[in-house]
């Protein structure tokens, strides 16, 4: 189990009170949305369920709902309908395509996961060949970027200049759009409360205690800072 895993599936039971911007990520996926009714949908790295509710509050409609994520208390507080199937796997994994019920989606959505794939390449060669049309929110390097700064570590995730780069090698007609969000703490013990039990950290244990507790009184700001790239990612044909 990777350490993005762990994290996610550690706060899992009260994981909605931390992902206020994963839950406003995927409102924004959901919105951009071109049709109101798909035959087959795989939301890759589901999470709780934000983008199955999105899609029942935009009432779009469908007739089968593929939700995977590799932790399974994630997929254990997941809505549940006869609609849809659950599959526990990781996109990581070399074979995680053997594990899907279809080898074909009307669409595929990923919202607040990609960021996490251990190599870009092999997972959006994969998912290109799902389906030819993926609408994906993908946080970028630029996501707590003033904190990284403060503490002199790398991001563990990808710029988005690299994102793009990558995506346009799988797909033949892509829209990106960049944003970037804030979010306000009372205190910084606070802000670094979020940071652990949100997830976004994905379990980096890059800092020590001492280092931690020196961090929060250097860092500058009240809020956190996050950056989102949204692509919406067409194929003509599907690939193979």
């Amino acid at each position: 189990m990777s350490n993005v895993i762990q994290e996610f599936s550690r706060f899992a039971h009260q994981y909605d009170q931390h992902n206020m911007i994963q839950v406003q990520v995927a409102k924004t996926l959901v919105e951009k949305l071109s049709l109101d009714n798909y035959n087959n949908i795989l939301d890759l790295g589901c999470g709780s369920g934000e983008v199955f509710k999105n899609l029942q509050e935009q009432h779009i409609n469908f007739d089968s709902f593929t939700a995977f994520d590799s932790a399974q208390s994630m997929l254990a507080i997941h809505p549940e309908t006869e609609k849809i199937i659950k599959i526990c796997a990781d996109f990581n994994d070399k074979n995680f395509l053997k594990t899907l019920p279809r080898d074909n989606y009307d669409i595929l959505l990923s919202s607040s996961s990609l960021q996490w794939s251990k190599d870009l390449n092999f997972t959006l060669n994969s998912i290109s060949s799902l389906s030819k049309t993926a609408y994906l929110a993908i946080f970028t390097s630029g996501t707590f970027k003033t904190l990284h700064q403060t503490a002199k570590i790398k991001s563990p995730i990808c710029n988005a200049e690299e994102l793009q780069k990558s995506i346009l090698q799988h797909y033949d007609e892509v829209t990106f759009e960049l944003h970037h969000y804030t979010l306000h703490f009372d205190s910084v013990r606070d802000m670094f409360s979020y940071i652990k039990k949100s997830g976004v950290s994905s379990g980096e244990k890059r800092l020590s205690y001492r280092e931690t507790k020196e961090l929060m009184k250097m860092y500058p700001l009240d809020h956190l800072e996050f950056e989102v790239l949204f692509v919406e990612a067409k194929n003509k044909q599907e690939r193979g």
